[in-house]
C-alpha cells in the first residue's frame, strides 16, 4: 500500500529525490524480472559440468588409474568443445544484453514537478507515473487523475476493455488501450500482482521446448540410461570371459562409452543457436526466446497487420468527402478540428488528423470517449445537445451503412482509410453512442513501403502463405495488399460478418485478407490456422495485436510500436523495418537445416557404437576400438565438417521430425560401419592378423565411412565442399604418416594394407545397397501408415 509519507505538493509534483532514495534503501524498487540471458557464472558452470562432461571425467579417472595416458587424447576435444561453447555463449550474451538495454521499457514519471523518462526497473513505490495508450502497466497503481481503457487479458484471460478513473486500481501486467492518466504506484517489484502471478506460474510451469531440442533431450536421456548397464556388462564380458586385463577392459569399455555419447551434437546445437542469436542481433533483431529460432524456421503461415508492415506507419490526411448539405465542408472541417483537438494522440490515425487539423482555439469538450479496438470509434461531447463520433462507418451506422457503402468503397479503392465523422447522441446509460447523423467521410492513407513487394515475393518463393489481418475496412486492406504484391489479395472478408468460430475456420481456408478484425478475432484466426496444422508467425506493433502475438507460434513485434507488444513477443525488430524479415527467416532456416544434417554425422558414430557394444557383450570378440581412435574419427569425419556445414546458407522450409530425419540419414553409414567391422574381425580369425593391426584397420575404415557420410550430407556439392573434403583427407593422411601414436594407430603389414584397401573399395557399394534398402522400407512403412509419420 502507499506509504502516506508524501512530500509537500504530492500528487502534483510527485516524489522528491530524498523520498526516492529512501524507498530505494527500503527495497521498495520495481526490480525487473530475471534477465532473459544466463549469467556468466551459469554459462561457465553449465558448459563445464554438463552430464556428459561428468561421464568423460569419470572415464578419464579410470584410464588414469590404470595408467592408460595415451588414451586421454579425447579430453583435448572435450576441453575444446567446452571452451567453444563458453566463448560463443558469452559472445551472444554480450550482444543480446546490449540490444536488450536499448529495448528495455521506459516510464514517464513525475518527480519534483518534472516529467522524467526512466527505466521501469528504476521506479519506486509511490512514484507518480503517466500512462497512455500502448503502455504496459509495470507495477500495481491507483489512478490519481485522468481516465484510461485497460485490457487485463494478459493476466486474467478476459479481453474486455475496462474503464479506469480516479481512485480505481490498475493491475501490473495489464496495458492501456486508450486514454491517458496519472497514477500512483502502490505495489512494486516482487510485491506486484504480475510478479506474484509469474512466480506461481514458474512453480507449476513445465518446460516447453520446440521439436529439435525436445528430441535431443530425449535422445540424451535414453543414452544416459543405457550407458551405465552397457558399460558394466561390457567390462565384465571383456575381463571375466574373454580374458582381457583390467587395463585392456577399461580401455575398450571407455571406447564403447565414448562412442555412444553425442558429445559434439549438443555443443553444435547450443553453439549454432547462440551464433544465430548473435547474428540476428547484428541485424537489429532482439531474440527474447531462444526456441523461436527453430519455430521461425518451420513457419508456413505469416500473419501481418497492414499499418507498419505493408504500409509505412506515418499516415497522411487527404481531406473530407461531404455527406450532407446541412453544413458546408469548411464547417464540417472546423467541427472535426474541435473533435481531434480534444483527443489523445495515442494512435497513428489521430496523430495524422491532429497534425492537419488541430488548432489552439478549439473548444473544450465536456466528455471524451477514447478510441476502442472493440467498438472501432471514438466520441466527444460538447454538451447535452452536441456530440460527435469518428470511426469505422459500418460499426457506427450498422445496417444504415448500406446506403453509404458505394461512396465509401469508391474512396477506399486506392487503399485509403475512410472514417465516418457524424453527429450523434449519447448511448443508453451514457455508454457508447446512438442516432448517428453522417456529416462526412475523412480520408487518410499510409503509403505502401517501397520494400514491401520484394519482401512478400521472398515469402511467396519460400512457400510461406501471407495472411493480412487488420482492423481497417477489407476493401482498403485488399487494395494495399494488392499494391504490395501479396498473393490472393483479392480474397478478402469483413471479419464483422464472422459470427462463430466455425465461420472463422472456414474463412481461413479461402481468404488471405481479413478486415474489421477485433483483437479477440485476431487471436481466434491464429488458433484456427494452428488447428489446420500450420506453424504461424504473427507480426504486430499495437495493443490490438497483443492477444494474437501471445497465441502465435512465433511472435514478432516492431520496436516503434506499443511497449506491451514488444515485451510479450519472441522477436523484436529494433529498426521496425519489416523488410528485414526475410533475413530473419532465412537465418532460422539456415541454422535448423544445417543442425539437422550435421546431427546425422554424430548419430552414425553413436548408432554403430551402441550396437557394436551390445554385440560385443554377447559375442566372442573384444570391442575393437580404443578411445583415442574414436577421437580421431570424431575429429576428422564429424567435428570439423559439421561446424563447417553448420555455417552454410540454407533457406529450405524445415519439415518433418528432427530426430527421425537425422536417424534415417545416419542409418546406412552406421550399419556400413557395423558390417565392415564385423567382417574385418572375421578376417582376423581367418588370417591371424594382430589385434593392434585390426584395431587400426577398423579405426581407418570407420573414418573413411564418415567421409562418405560427409559427402552425402554436403550435397549439393560446391567448391567449398570439395575443398573441405580434400583438406580432411590430407589431414587424415598427415596424422597416419606423422602422428600415428597420438591416436593409437599401429604400423600395418602388407596383408593388412590389402585388407584395408579391399574394404575401402567395398564401402561405396555397401552404403548404396543399404540406402536402397532403407528407401524401400520407408516406402512400405509410409504406405502401411498412410503417410502419417512421413518426414
Amino acid at each position: 500500500m502507499p506509504s502516506n509519507s508524501y512530500p509537500s505538493g504530492y500528487p502534483e509534483r510527485g516524489l522528491t529525490a530524498a523520498q526516492v532514495q529512501k524507498r530505494i534503501q527500503a527495497g521498495q524498487v520495481n526490480t525487473p524480472p530475471e534477465s532473459p540471458t544466463k549469467s556468466v557464472r551459469r554459462i561457465v558452470l553449465e558448459n563445464c559440468f554438463s552430464f556428459f562432461n561428468l561421464i568423460f571425467f569419470i572415464i578419464a579417472g579410470f584410464l588414469i588409474a590404470v595408467r592408460s595416458y595415451d588414451e586421454l587424447i579425447f579430453l583435448l576435444v572435450v576441453a575444446a568443445n567446452t571452451a567453444i561453447g563458453i566463448i560463443q555463449e558469452l559472445h551472444s550474451k554480450k550482444k543480446l544484453d546490449a540490444l536488450s538495454l536499448l529495448s528495455s521499457p521506459k516510464a514517464h514519471v513525475i518527480r519534483e514537478g518534472r516529467t522524467l523518462s526512466v527505466s521501469t526497473g528504476e521506479l519506486v513505490q509511490d512514484d507518480l507515473v503517466i500512462l497512455a495508450a500502448g503502455n504496459q502497466i509495470s507495477a500495481d497503481a491507483r489512478v490519481v487523475s485522468g481516465s484510461v481503457q485497460v485490457n487485463e487479458s494478459l493476466i486474467t484471460g478476459e479481453s474486455d476493455e475496462i474503464s479506469k478513473g480516479p481512485g480505481d486500481d490498475l493491475l501490473s501486467g495489464s496495458f492501456v488501450v486508450s486514454g491517458k492518466c496519472t497514477a500512483s504506484l502502490t505495489r512494486v517489484g516482487a510485491e506486484s500482482y504480475a510478479a506474484k502471478l509469474t512466480n506461481e506460474a514458474k512453480k507449476s510451469k513445465k518446460s516447453h521446448l520446440p521439436g529439435m531440442m525436445r528430441s535431443l533431450n530425449r535422445l540424451l536421456i535414453a543414452i544416459g540410461i543405457l550407458i551405465v548397464p552397457i558399460g558394466v556388462l561390457l567390462f565384465y564380458r571383456q575381463t571375466s570371459l574373454l580374458g582381457l586385463s583390467v587395463r585392456e577392459g577399461i580401455e575398450t569399455t571407455a571406447a564403447a562409452v565414448i562412442g555412444m555419447i553425442p558429445e559434439g551434437l549438443y555443443l553444435l546445437v547450443s553453439v549454432a543457436l547462440a551464433a544465430s542469436v548473435a547474428r540476428l542481433a547484428t541485424r537489429q533483431t532482439l531474440v527474447q526466446d531462444l526456441k523461436c529460432t527453430e519455430t521461425l524456421a518451420r513457419v508456413d503461415v505469416l500473419c501481418v497487420d497492414k499499418t507498419g508492415t505493408i504500409t509505412q506507419p506515418e499516415m497522411a490526411y487527404l481531406g473530407l468527402i461531404p455527406l450532407t448539405d446541412r453544413v458546408t465542408e469548411a464547417q464540417t472541417e472546423r467541427l472535426l478540428s474541435d473533435f481531434v483537438s480534444n483527443m489523445e494522440p495515442d494512435n497513428e490515425t489521430m496523430q495524422a488528423l491532429q497534425k492537419a487539423l488541430k488548432k489552439d482555439g478549439a473548444r473544450k469538450a465536456a466528455r471524451v470517449l477514447g478510441f476502442s479496438s472493440e467498438t472501432k470509434y471514438s466520441a466527444v461531447s460538447f454538451g447535452p445537445e452536441e456530440s460527435y463520433v469518428l470511426g469505422a462507418p459500418e460499426f457506427i451506422l450498422g445496417p444504415a451503412y448500406a446506403s453509404y457503402q458505394p461512396a465509401a468503397e469508391e474512396a477506399m479503392a486506392d487503399g485509403s482509410r475512410v472514417l465516418l465523422f457524424a453527429a450523434c447522441k449519447p448511448g443508453p446509460n451514457g455508454r457508447g453512442i446512438s442516432s448517428p447523423v453522417p456529416l462526412a467521410f475523412a480520408r487518410l492513407k499510409n503509403p505502401v513501403r517501397e520494400t514491401a513487394k520484394a519482401t512478400f515475393q521472398f515469402f511467396r518463393e519460400q512457400g510461406v502463405t501471407v495472411k493480412v489481418i487488420s482492423g481497417d475496412n477489407p476493401v482498403t486492406v485488399s487494395a494495399a495488399a494488392a499494391e504490395a504484391g501479396i498473393e490472393g489479395a483479392d480474397k478478402y472478408v469483413d471479419a464483422s460478418t464472422l459470427e462463430t468460430y466455425e465461420d472463422i475456420q472456414a474463412a481461413c481456408e479461402t481468404c488471405n485478407v481479413f478486415g474489421r478484425v477485433k483483437p479477440n478475432q485476431k487471436k481466434l484466426l491464429v488458433q484456427a490456422l494452428q488447428e489446420e496444422g500450420h506453424t504461424v508467425a504473427m507480426t504486430g506493433d499495437g495493443v490490438n495485436d497483443v492477444l494474437a502475438l501471445k497465441e502465435a507460434d512465433c511472435s514478432i513485434a516492431m520496436a516503434s510500436g506499443s511497449d506491451v507488444a514488444a515485451q510479450i513477443s519472441d522477436l523484436v525488430l529494433m529498426n521496425s523495418d519489416f523488410s528485414s524479415m526475410p533475413a530473419v527467416v532465412a537465418e532460422g532456416r539456415r541454422v535448423i537445416n544445417n543442425i539437422e544434417r550435421s546431427a546425422s554425422l554424430y548419430l552414425v558414430k553413436n548408432i554403430f557404437s551402441l550396437i557394436l557394444a551390445i554385440i560385443s557383450i554377447t559375442a566372442v570378440f573384444s570391442y575393437p576400438l580404443t578411445p583415442s581412435q574414436l577421437t580421431l574419427m570424431s575429429l576428422v569425419s564429424i567435428g570439423i565438417p559439421s561446424f563447417i556445414l553448420a555455417l552454410e546458407p540454407n533457406e529450405d522450409l524445415v519439415s518433418g521430425k528432427f530426430l527421425r530425419n537425422a536417424i534415417v540419414r545416419a542409418l546406412p553409414a552406421a550399419f556400413t560401419d557395423l558390417f565392415i567391422i564385423i567382417f574385418v574381425l572375421l578376417f582376423q580369425q581367418a588370417f591371424q592378423i594382430s589385434g593392434d593391426e585390426i584395431s587400426t584397420i577398423t579405426a581407418l575404415l570407420v573414418t573413411v565411412v564418415g567421409f562418405f557420410m560427409v559427402w552425402k550430407v554436403a550435397k549439393p556439392v560446391n567448391k567449398l565442399h570439395v575443398g573441405m573434403m580434400t583438406g580432411l583427407i590430407l589431414f587424415l593422411l598427415f596424422i597416419v604418416r606423422f602422428m600415428p601414436g597420438l591416436f593409437s594407430l599401429s604400423p600395418l603389414s602388407f596383408g593388412s594394407y590389402l585388407v584395408l584397401t579391399v574394404f575401402i573399395l567395398l564401402i561405396p557399394s555397401v552404403i548404396w545397397l543399404l540406402n536402397k534398402a532403407l528407401e524401400g522400407l520407408e516406402l512400405l512403412f509410409d504406405r502401411a501408415t498412410g503417410g502419417k509419420y512421413a518426414a
